[in-house]
């Protein structure tokens, strides 16, 4: 029998000092994940109140039982959102009723097309070639930064790569991508956060300014018919109803910040752990296969995505640890991609391991995220792009101080600082 859940307030267990928004966690996670796979896989949390679910076979159990494992909760704000804050949201009318990731309804499905259409294999596939074109035009000012100071940061490149790629995918227009990308970031602040009262004030203006700006481009039916909006506004529902706009704005809500800002985050990701790696940079640039190889690697052990959130339909166990009906889950999804039970020497970065698309990165069953493959390409094409139009760069020093977003289901570093390579061995 797997033990039970160690008591987080027994001051005895080390486990009580987890602090999933504390430096020491957020800078190094795994021995804290090691520790709660072994010691205690369902492990209730104090400060969250939260159940951290840390075993590979058990994330995945409960990704797979979607009717007992609930998405409701999966946008809820993670930090109580007071009521000066509240205000300033219901002004803008924001609401997100379950669309995607926290619609477990029958109208998830026919959702879940329409959102997959945009990022079939196909669509991926006849992509590459503009995100490529992206990719070099972005490249331009860091190399014109090196060549000036012999210094720069891919952290911005990272960032804008994806969201542009995601507007010409989706038809978006009349808006400038650097606003896309800070409404986006306000928006995984302030509900996977944990930020104090002034700094929710000013994320919820951003945020509100976004549900607007949503809620005006799709109400004004000026979107093209082939764009994804226009797909929205003709989407009918099981009952034959047209998609009501809420519904509709919750859609763009969350494919916009995962295609995105999510997306950002694992190509600085990349981008950083391939800068890192003794030799591996100036392979990636040209050895076939190898940059989507890394891609994968890397959402293994260090996914941009590091938890997502269940709550129990009705009293059930895991792992033998009782959960409640009610009871809300974290999944530790980085935690399950370094479980040495499924990957051996998990803490190695191995690009070939036999099992290297078998991680939870992107989930699994019913709500595994439909723009993965689009993710991965574009990951794989910034990477190799950047090895090759920047061949003579290395990490900076100091790179290892480099600040990291530390929300509750996000991390990523922030800086992705490059600095000339002026040896003759690169």
């Amino acid at each position: 029998m797997i033990p039970a859940a160690l008591d987080a307030t027994d001051p005895r267990d080390p486990l009580g000092l987890l602090d999933l928004f504390g430096a020491p966690f957020v800078q190094d996670p795994y021995p804290w994940l090691d520790r709660l796979r072994s010691e205690s896989p369902v492990h209730h949390d104090p400060g969250t109140g939260l159940w951290l679910v840390s075993r590979y076979a058990d994330v995945r159990h409960v990704l797979m039982h979607p009717d007992t494992f609930l998405p409701d909760n999966a946008q809820n704000a993670v930090t109580p959102l007071p009521v000066p804050v509240l205000r300033i949201l219901v002004r803008a009318g924001f609401t997100l009723p379950p669309a995607l990731a926290n619609n477990g309804s029958p109208s998830h499905p026919g959702l879940r097309r329409l959102v997959t259409r945009f990022f079939n294999a196909g669509r991926v596939a006849a992509a590459v070639p503009v995100i490529e074109r992206i990719a070099d035009e972005l490249l331009q000012p860091v190399l014109s930064g090196l060549d000036s100071t012999g210094d720069g940061d891919l952290a911005s490149f990272a960032q804008t790569l994806p969201c542009r790629v995601l507007m010409e995918l989706l038809g978006v227009r009349g808006i400038d991508p650097d606003t896309l990308i800070r409404w986006s970031d306000a928006s995984l602040e302030l509900f996977w956060g944990r930020p104090a009262l002034e700094r929710q004030r000013e994320l919820a203006v951003l945020v509100a300014d976004f549900h607007r700006w949503l809620t005006e481009t799709v109400r004004g039916g000026s979107a093209p018919a082939d764009s994804f909006i226009g797909a929205l506004a003709r989407h009918r529902l099981p009952d034959g109803s047209l998609l009501d706009v809420e519904t509709a704005v919750g859609m763009c809500f969350f494919v916009f910040i995962a295609g995105q800002s999510t997306t950002g985050q694992l190509i600085a990701t990349v981008l950083s752990r391939a800068l890192a790696e003794p030799g591996m940079w100036p392979r990636v640039a040209g050895e076939a296969g190898l940059a989507e190889a890394w891609v994968e690697e890397v959402l293994r052990r260090e996914p941009p995505v590091t938890t997502w959130r269940r709550v129990t339909a009705r009293a059930t166990e895991v792992s033998g640890v009782h959960l409640p009906a009610g009871a809300e889950l974290l999944l530790m999804l980085m935690g399950s991609g370094s479980d040495p039970e499924v990957f051996p020497a998990p803490e190695r970065m191995c690009p070939h391991r036999e099992n290297i698309r078998h991680h939870l990165a992107f989930g699994v069953g019913r709500h595994r995220c439909p723009g993965a493959s689009l993710a991965r390409t574009e990951a794989a094409v910034a990477l190799r792009t950047a090895a090759r139009h920047l061949p003579r760069v290395r990490q900076a020093a100091g790179s290892s101080e480099t600040p990291l977003l530390g929300l509750l289901s996000f991390r990523a570093p922030l800086r992705v600082a490059v600095e000339q390579n002026t040896t003759t061995d690169v």
